[in-house]
C-alpha cells in the first residue's frame, strides 16, 4: 500500500517529522508491525538490530613490566528496549559502521586497563577472570550508546620476543613431557603384557585343542575296539549260554538218574532187607514158639499160638512193604495182587514154621483169607 512502511525483524523503523516520540525522542520508533507513514511530511529510516563484531588486538602492559600483545572478539548488538533503540539511533543512524569501530575502541581501553593491574601468571591462567572484568566495566558505558554485549572473548595473548610465557611454560611443558614418557611407558608394558597374555592364551588355547583331540581320539579308539570286540564277545556269551543250558540238562539228567536208581536199586534193595528183617523176626518167634511149645508137649497151644501170632506177622511184613518202592501196574487189580501176596507170605511164613515143628500144613486146616470176619476155635481166622 502507498505509504505502509513495515521494518525486517531484526530492524527498528525510525519515524521522523510529525509529534515527537515517547520521552521526547525526536522520532517514533516501530518494531515488529508496519505503520502507514504519510509521504513528504515523514521520513522513514531504518536501525539494524541484528549482532556485530568488533574485533581489539592491543598492547599492553602487565603490573610485572611486561608487554603482552591480546587478540580479542566482542559480539555487540543495539539493545531492543525502546531507550537503547533511541540512543543508538541518535548516534550511529547515519553511519551504522561506527558501533564497531567505538565498541572496539572502548574494549581496548578497559582491556589495557584491567591487564595492568594482572600479572602474567593471572591472564595466562585466569582468560575468563579477565573477560568478565572487561565486559562488567564496560557495561555501563556501551548502555549509554545504545548497545548490549553478548560475549568476549580472548582470542590470544603474546609476549612477543620477550619469551617470558614459554619459560613460564617450561616446567609444565617439562612434567607434561615427563607425564608423557611415564604414560609412552606404561602403554608400552601394558601392551607387552597385553601380547605375553595373548600368548598364554593362544598356547593355552592350543593345549586344551590337544587334549580335547586326544581324548576324543582315545574316545574313538575305545569305540572302535569295543566294536571290534562285539562279535567274539556275543559269540563267547552265545558259548556260555549253550554250556549253561548243556550243564543245566546234564543237571537235570543226573537228577532223574538218581531218582531212577533209587526207585530201581535202593528202593528194591531196601524192600528185600525189611523182608529178611521180617523173615528174621518170624525165624526168632517160630523158635521162640518150638521152645515154649516143647516145654508144654501141648501141639493144639502151639498151633493156637501160631494162629494168634499170624496177624502181627502179617502186619510186620506189610510195615516192612511201606518204605519200599512199589510200582502199581494194573490198577485196583494190581492192589489186589499185592495184598494176595502178603497175605500169602504170611501164610507161606506160617507153614514152614508148622513143617519146622512137624505139624500140617496151614492151608489144610485154615481157610484162606477172604476179607473181615471171624470164627471160635474150629472157624475162620480174622487176620487185621
Amino acid at each position: 500500500m502507498f505509504g505502509y512502511r513495515v521494518p525486517a525483524p531484526d530492524e527498528a523503523m525510525l519515524i521522523s517529522g510529525g509529534r515527537r516520540g515517547l520521552g521526547g525522542a525526536p522520532f517514533r520508533v516501530v518494531t515488529g508491525h508496519g505503520k502507514f507513514v504519510l509521504p513528504i511530511f515523514r521520513k522513514t529510516r531504518f536501525l539494524s538490530l541484528a549482532m556485530m563484531e568488533s574485533e581489539v588486538v592491543e598492547k599492553c602492559v602487565t603490573r610485572q613490566g611486561i608487554a603482552l600483545t591480546v587478540r580479542a572478539v566482542i559480539a555487540f548488538k543495539v539493545g531492543n528496549d525502546h531507550e537503547s533503540i533511541v540512543n543508538a539511533g541518535q548516534r550511529f543512524l547515519s553511519d551504522q559502521e561506527q558501533m564497531s569501530v567505538l565498541t572496539g575502541r572502548i574494549f581496548a581501553g578497559h582491556l589495557r586497563s584491567i591487564i595492568g593491574s594482572m600479572t602474567v601468571e593471572e591472564i595466562v591462567t585466569e582468560r575468563q577472570k579477565l573477560a568478565t572484568e572487561v565486559l562488567d566495566t564496560s557495561k555501563s558505558e556501551m548502555a549509554k550508546i545504545g548497545l548490549h554485549v553478548d560475549s568476549l572473548q580472548i582470542q590470544s595473548i603474546d609476549d612477543g620476543s620477550t619469551g617470558y610465557i614459554e619459560a613460564m611454560s617450561r616446567p609444565h611443558k617439562a612434567a607434561i613431557q615427563r607425564q608423557a614418557q611415564i604414560a609412552q611407558a606404561q602403554a608400552t608394558q601394558a601392551a607387552a603384557e597385553a601380547e605375553q597374555a595373548a600368548a598364554r592364551k593362544q598356547a593355552e588355547y592350543a593345549r586344551q585343542t590337544a587334549v580335547v583331540q586326544a581324548e576324543y581320539n582315545a574316545e574313538v579308539d575305545r569305540a572302535k575296539a569295543h566294536a571290534d570286540q562285539a562279535g567274539p564277545l556275543a559269540m563267547a556269551h552265545a558259548q556260555q549260554e549253550v554250556l549253561a543250558a548243556q550243564t543245566e540238562l546234564a543237571l537235570k539228567q543226573a537228577e532223574l538218574r538218581e531218582k531212577q536208581l533209587i526207585a530201581e536199586v535202593v528202593k528194591p534193595a531196601q524192600a528185600d532187607a525189611e523182608r529178611i528183617r521180617v523173615l528174621a523176626l518170624a525165624e526168632a518167634e517160630r523158635m521162640k514158639i518150638q521152645a515154649e511149645a516143647a516145654a508144654s508137649y501141648d501141639r493144639v497151644a502151639l498151633d493156637r499160638m501160631l494162629i494168634d501170632q499170624l496177624p502181627q506177622i502179617v502186619k510186620e511184613a506189610s510195615a516192612g512193604l511201606a518204605g519200599a518202592n512199589v510200582n502199581v501196574l494194573n490198577g485196583a487189580d494190581g492192589l489186589g495182587e499185592i495184598a494176595a501176596g502178603l497175605v500169602g507170605q504170611g501164610l507161606t511164613i506160617l507153614d514152614s514154621v508148622r513143617k519146622n515143628l512137624g505139624g500140617e500144613p496151614v492151608g489144610s486146616d485154615v481157610e484162606p483169607y477172604r476179607g473181615s470176619g471171624h470164627r471160635d476155635d474150629d472157624g475162620p481166622v480174622d487176620i487185621r
